[in-house]
């Protein structure tokens, strides 16, 4: 039977440029989004929480239906949207604001059904108290992307610091999935100098298990007793927007199925995302057997970081 996967989080047009491409048009993206857009090439059932303006309504849910996304749209006075500017091969980028939308309200309905959570906000648009209601619903396991749970902006502008809302809600994760930057910020550690020490480190904020990846370097995981260094996935990446929001679809199917392996459920992640960036915006060629096919290989490979 499929898998019911919520993602709460505020979905995005964004514009993108990287050394390889460039996106001048607004595409569909975001933290949940793009987590959805994967869970659903993967054949399980995914339901997308977010606000959305009257200027995006109509695009959005046109290309949720497409994409076979279930949906639960809440107003906002406008969408969210950033400009993205790519200018290394770590995936480091300029991020400005084209729009933010509202907050999320406690809209809960069909939580209960869950089978798993994700958290993934952009801006700032989740709060400690939403994710505590939803834990109170729900017996699922809850995924914590923390991206928008530690920018803030000004002047248009995003900066990253940490904050309360963080901590809270990694105490109340099950998994907390932090890129290289915001392990950086949660922790004062700088993950390609010391991995483990790092996610060791982000791992003591409370959830049961902590990931840190690393772009092209892989990414290391530890659930308080064993750290598990998961290899890259090689390919050629022209566009990274999206790789770490397509790890967590792909960590949130597999854990599901295995969640004593970890091993194994960090190599589907990473085969996902290897996906996710041979390719640009929304509408890549994810399916079931390719990403079974590319956790086999990293699973015959060495457990090690390509730093």
């Amino acid at each position: 039977m499929n898998k019911k996967i919520f993602a709460f989080g505020n979905p995005v047009y964004d514009v993108i440029s990287t050394p390889r491409i460039v996106r001048p048009e607004r595409i569909l993206s975001g933290c949940s989004t793009n987590a959805c857009l994967a869970a659903s090439l993967l054949g399980e059932q995914a339901t997308l929480v977010g606000t959305v303006g009257e200027d995006f309504r109509a695009r959005l849910q046109a290309d949720l239906d497409e994409r076979r996304v279930s949906y639960r749209l809440l107003p906002s006075k406008e969408t969210g949207g950033f400009s993205l500017i790519y200018y290394d091969e770590h995936g480091n980028r300029h991020l400005s604001i084209l729009g933010t939308a509202d907050a999320i309200p406690n809209e809960m309905d069909g939580v209960e059904d869950a089978d798993i959570v994700l958290i993934g906000p952009i801006l700032g648009e989740i709060s400690a108290e939403l994710v505590a209601e939803i834990k109170r619903r729900t017996q699922a396991p809850i995924v914590v992307d923390p991206q928008g749970l530690l920018r803030g902006s000004k002047d248009g502008k995003i900066f990253h610091e940490m904050s309360s809302s963080f901590e809270k809600i990694a105490a109340m994760a099950t998994m907390v999935k932090a890129n290289e930057l915001e392990t950086k910020v949660v922790t004062g550690i700088e993950p390609r100098d010391d991995p483990e020490k790092a996610v060791r480190a982000l791992h003591k904020f409370g959830c049961k298990i902590a990931v840190t990846t690393l772009a092209e370097a892989g990414s290391i995981i530890y659930d308080g007793e064993k750290v598990y260094v998961i290899p890259p996935f090689t390919t050629d990446a022209i566009d990274p927007t999206g790789a770490g929001d397509t790890y967590a679809a792909g960590f949130m199917v597999k854990y599901l199925e295995t969640p004593h392996d970890l091993r194994a459920v960090g190599c589907f992640g990473s085969a996902v995302a290897s996906v996710m960036v041979e390719n640009s915006g929304p509408d890549f060629p994810l399916t079931r057997p390719e990403a079974d096919w590319r956790q086999a290989f990293l699973l015959s490979q060495p457990q090690k970081l390509a730093l």
